[in-house]
């Protein structure tokens, strides 16, 4: 991935997504840093007070700085905010931490050196991942915290992360032929000054819901034909009389995967008058999710291609401390998110419910012999469980601000700990799309001869490559795992847009 003057968007960190990642800065990138580095050291030079090149931070900012002791204010800045706690942040969030954090820098108002973003680039090209600890961010000041966790590998401190393995820092700086990083004037202040923390997540978050809500869309479709549901909710001509963009493609696409449908046909002229609404709501359920993923991936993309260091050093050597750091538009937009994927998984709970209820010619649990057998009676019961975890973790983040610094920051965005609890409501609800999974294939297979959609027979055909048919209990817990990764690997979605072309 080459940084010039444009920042990566949301589709370049999809396909990047859990992969190792290389990076380039360009010429013209690298003179805009040197230009800017050369204000700092004018700035280090001189006698007026700037903050956090030669003052104390925070509270601290009336605290004057020896000149000779600039370079070692950094160094103690990064150690002293190395303060993590908690689960460690995925593979793959730090690797889009770093990527952003060099983003930023690149932008050539920090005032950094350039061989500070080559150590920083050295790491993620080599997939030298620091150890971060998700607890500890109050999201202002940036994300300080797990900031100055990511830095430390290259001060020669902490430990590092490497095909898969725990190393010390010294051990992976031995690899790569450097000798431990010392910070220079303004360096360590820039580099833990950011939003990037909470920013992965939620750039994350957004790759990973764009790629649910189809999937969410696809498993509606097979358990609205498992449960011989009508498909007149979602005609055009009906969603044209309230023309929500979210609503009308899910119609399009369950139009889509419903095409061709024998099931379908078979029950035209049913008695039933209306469909319970986790079936002919979907447009609404769904669509108002897909509406939310995108309103938050134009937050995301904002902040991927803005400034949030302070203070920030403009061209003509104005410093301006101001509050580009907060993360309040990233707080709300992840408390956002989690409140519409968790719709998601509410819908998708009822949909396994009824798939259960022994009704529409279904047998009762999903399965012939019940009594000796429970059937699909208990991964109903860990979506219900997983479904009610939302509910609590939904509660927003970015409500709540707590003072500290003695009072300097008296506002605070918690928007570290809205992406730590969105990411475990798109785990949850991930998981509950997979017991639908499991759920709307063995209801299909009870409809045989007569054949579904072609987007839901493609659906269905891949889930049982995976996961056979239950005429007896068995470990249902692999088979919920097995989907589970059938999800997360896109299979489904792939073959479908293989045949079908790409879904909304």
């Amino acid at each position: 991935m080459k940084l010039d003057s444009l920042a990566p968007n949301l589709i370049e960190l999809d396909r990047a997504w859990e992969k190792p990642l290389s990076v380039s800065v360009s010429d013209a990138v690298w003179s805009q840093v040197q230009a800017s580095r050369e204000r700092i050291e004018k700035i280090s030079a001189g006698d007026a007070a700037v903050y956090g090149v030669n003052t104390g931070f925070g509270h601290l900012c009336t605290k004057r700085i020896d000149r000779s002791q600039i370079d070692q204010l950094q160094q103690n800045l990064v150690i002293s905010h190395a303060v993590g706690v908690g689960p460690n942040a995925p593979d793959a969030i730090v690797r889009f931490m770093m990527l952003l954090k060099i983003q930023a820098l690149a932008f050539g108002y920090s005032g950094v050196r350039t061989e500070t973003i080559r150590r920083l680039a050295e790491f993620l090209n080599h997939d030298f991942l620091p150890i971060v600890p998700t607890q500890g961010s109050l999201g202002a000041s940036g994300d300080l915290a797990p900031l100055a966790h990511m830095v430390l590998p290259m001060l020669g401190i902490g430990n590092v992360r490497h095909d898969g393995r725990e190393m010390p820092a010294t051990d992976a700086l031995s690899q790569l032929n450097c000798e431990p990083l010392v910070l220079s004037s303004k360096e360590g202040l820039a580099l833990i000054n950011g939003t990037q923390f909470m920013l992965a997540y939620a750039a994350a978050m957004v790759v990973r819901a764009r790629r649910l809500i189809k999937q969410a869309d696809i498993l509606a479709c097979m358990s609205i034909e498992g449960l011989q549901g009508s498909i007149k909710p979602f005609a055009e001509k009906l969603h044209a009389l309230r023309p929500h963009p979210g609503a009308i493609a899910t119609s399009d696409n369950v139009r889509k995967m419903l095409a061709g449908s024998r099931i379908l046909e078979a029950h035209a002229n049913c008695t039933k008058v209306q469909d319970p609404y986790s079936l002919r709501c979907v447009p609404q359920v769904h669509g108002a999710t897909r509406q939310a993923i995108e309103h938050v991936a134009a937050v995301v993309e904002i902040e991927i291609a803005s400034v949030t260091d302070n203070p920030v050093i403009f061209e003509d050597g104005e410093t301006i401390s101001g509050g580009l750091f907060h993360g309040q538009p990233l707080a709300i937009a992840m408390d956002y998110l989690a409140i519409a994927i968790a719709e998601l998984g509410s819908i998708c709970e009822r949909r396994i419910f009824l798939l259960l209820d022994g009704h529409d010619g279904l047998p009762e649990l999903l399965m012939q012999e019940t009594g000796l057998n429970s059937g699909f009676m208990l991964p109903q019961y860990t979506a219900a469980a997983l479904v009610s975890e939302n509910k609590g973790l939904c509660h927003p983040a970015s409500v709540d601000s707590i003072p500290t610094s003695l009072g300097q920051e008296d506002h605070v965005s918690m928007g570290a700990t809205a992406a730590t609890k969105g990411w475990r409501v798109l785990d949850n609800v991930e998981t509950v799309l997979a017991i639908e999974a499991m759920c709307a294939a063995q209801a299909l297979d009870f409809r045989a001869p007569l054949e579904p959609g072609i987007g839901v027979k493609i659906a269905h055909k891949v889930i049982r490559e995976y996961i056979p048919h239950a005429d007896a209990d068995r470990m249902f817990g692999d088979d919920i795992r097995c989907a589970r990764q059938l999800l997360h690997d896109k299979k489904l979605v792939a073959a479908i847009e293989k045949e079908l072309g790409e879904l909304y």
